[in-house]
């Protein structure tokens, strides 16, 4: 790596399918000079080195982050406080953290415990691109190529740190767009933590019943675009889900308001009302599905 790259060493916590890709996109865009990681287990870190998404396994902590220009923290949001506890004591003054976390108000509560002053150096972020696989296998130098990458400051964040979270994600092809941490979980509790949710529940559903063989058996095209989602990591989703379960629970309320609507339909043959919703619905999935062709 050259040593001029715009980040000299960046310290990754969380070397599977988001931290890992971070940390290819980087080296594939030339701009980092070394990358470290820690992970949870022995097995992820070997892995990690093994397909060159880190260059050293980090032991020490404090020694890895106190000269570290960028840390980035993409672990499972369950386990971001013990991750920024850990790592406060030994933030250089130079150094600048971020996150990857889906949901934004817990991990701005957990960052103000535990930076105090040095919140100034803290930029929280989460990048619009996953898949239902995860680990480092999955990583991949493309995965924010063209994606959206929301930045969510806080009053106290230096504009030198925001400037250079956004270097990061748009040397990786995100496209950067800010929003407010509590307006973040809002959006997102309605567009993907919803929908994950559902997904999990109809397959767990149809799991559960004495004919498993034969529904599964005869699932075909519509079942598996609903339903791929519910291939996700099961404790990172039950992470997102509690950390964000106040607009999550708003959300399903909305939606359990729905579903009773087409029941009512259902239950008085009601035809035309029926049609009227799937008529919103796919003017509405078709014209968003154009917005995204055309960008």
């Amino acid at each position: 790596m050259s040593g001029d790259a715009p980040f000299g060493k960046v310290v990754v916590f969380g070397v599977g399918l988001i931290g890992g890709s971070f940390a290819l996109a980087l080296k594939a865009a030339g701009q980092v000079g070394e990358v470290v990681g820690f992970g949870r287990t022995l097995g992820s870190l070997t892995q990690a080195l093994e397909l060159g998404i880190v260059d050293r396994a980090g032991f020490n902590v404090g020694q890895e982050v106190s000269n570290a220009d960028l840390v980035l923290i993409a672990t499972p949001v369950g386990t971001t406080p013990e991750v920024m506890a850990r790592i406060a004591p030994c933030l250089g003054p130079q150094t600048v953290v971020s996150d990857a976390g889906s949901t934004k108000e817990d991990v701005v509560r957990a960052a103000r415990a535990h930076f105090g002053e040095q919140l100034r150096q803290f930029v929280p972020a989460h990048p619009i691109a996953g898949a239902e696989n995860s680990g480092a296998l999955a990583a991949r130098p493309d995965l924010y190529q063209e994606k959206r990458v929301v930045l969510t400051p806080l009053p106290e964040s230096s504009e030198a740190s925001v400037a250079r979270v956004r270097l990061a994600w748009e040397a990786c092809g995100g496209v950067i767009t800010e929003l407010l941490p509590a307006e973040h979980d809002r959006v997102f509790a309605a567009v993907s933590h919803l929908p994950h949710l559902l997904s999990f529940a109809l397959v767990h559903d149809l799991a559960r019943r004495d004919n498993r063989e034969l529904l599964f058996a005869y699932a075909a095209s519509g079942f598996r675009d609903f339903t791929r989602i519910a291939a996700s990591h099961p404790e990172m989703w039950r992470d997102i889900c509690l950390a964000n379960r106040t607009a999550l629970l708003e959300e399903l309320d909305r939606y359990r308001a729905q579903l009773d609507e087409l029941r009512d339909a259902l239950q008085r043959g009601d035809g035309a009302s029926l049609e009227a919703t799937f008529d919103v619905a796919r003017t509405t999935r078709r014209e968003w599905a154009e917005g995204k062709a055309r960008k």
